[in-house]
């Protein structure tokens, strides 16, 4: 399999069945197609987060639980995107959204990769159509039960549980989105940005193995880690950056903050575990 990161020379080095992906998504409600339409990297197909990447939100299972195996494989089908081909996707927040994309694939054992700051570091021509895609065809296959966490995984002390938000969220500070602030007791502060430098690219492995040395990922942790945000998106994030930075994988709490913020389970407020 790839590397979960890869660099422009990557993307742009003529490999024969490669997608470029733009996951561009906006919280505040902005369309990120018409964003898309307005400039892309060149060649790039547009993926819907909402649409393809996520099933229909609700309070029992969060804001954008993971889509069935068919949903899934129809949008990456339509894209263009077939059982043999290499996905690099970007975003305009240095991965943190398009990780959503790479981390599914890669689970399901499938190469895709982030391409290293994405749009915000890219100093090259933008195009503002969409190129048209022969439809392609991909085999739907199960989200692999281990890489994978529920909401009793995120509150139980035996795993290390880090949380991907602002550190102003994880502390209780304002919630646009959810019912209620503060974070799952126990779980660590891990700002997914954080890991960006000021180009808007992954800080070096040397750094970013310092930060996660911090809240106690080490290549010896393995599994045990659970990433959660708000909603299961930019928690990917965490993941593949642990991955990049040789410590492991983790799993993935989909429901993250989202689902838990709308039970009655404990929360935790404040800047420590």
């Amino acid at each position: 399999m790839i590397p979960p990161v890869v660099d422009r020379s990557f993307a742009e080095g003529g490999h024969a069945d490669l997608v470029v992906a733009d996951v561009r998504f906006y919280l505040d409600g902005r369309s990120a197609r018409e964003a898309f339409d307005r400039g892309h990297l060149p060649g790039a197909v547009f993926i819907d987060l909402a649409r393809w990447l996520s099933a229909e939100a609700g309070p029992e299972d969060g804001r954008h639980p993971l889509p069935t195996p068919e949903v899934f494989a129809e949008g990456l089908g339509r894209a263009g995107i077939g059982d043999r081909t290499t996905v690099v996707a970007y975003d305009d927040a240095g991965g943190v959204i398009a990780s959503r994309l790479v981390w599914m694939l890669r689970a399901i054992g499938h190469d895709a990769a982030l391409l290293d700051g994405g749009l915000t570091a890219w100093d090259g021509p933008l195009e503002g159509r969409e190129r048209v895609v022969a439809p392609a065809t991909f085999t739907p296959v199960p989200w692999p039960a281990d890489r994978l966490a529920t909401i009793d995984d995120a509150t139980d002390p035996a795993n290390l549980v880090v949380d991907a938000r602002d550190a102003a969220r994880f502390a209780g500070g304002p919630d646009p989105v959810d019912p209620r602030t503060g974070h799952i007791p126990g779980a660590r502060s891990l700002p997914c940005r954080d890991h960006l430098g000021p180009d808007g690219r992954l800080r070096s492995v040397a750094e970013l193995r310092d930060r996660l040395a911090a809240v106690g990922i080490t290549p010896a942790t393995g599994p045990d880690v659970v990433s959660y945000c708000g909603s299961g998106v930019t928690a990917c994030h965490n993941l593949l950056v642990m991955e990049h930075a040789g410590v492991g994988g983790g799993r993935l709490y989909p429901g993250s903050w989202s689902q838990y913020s709308h039970t009655d389970r404990p929360v935790a407020t404040g800047d420590a575990p």
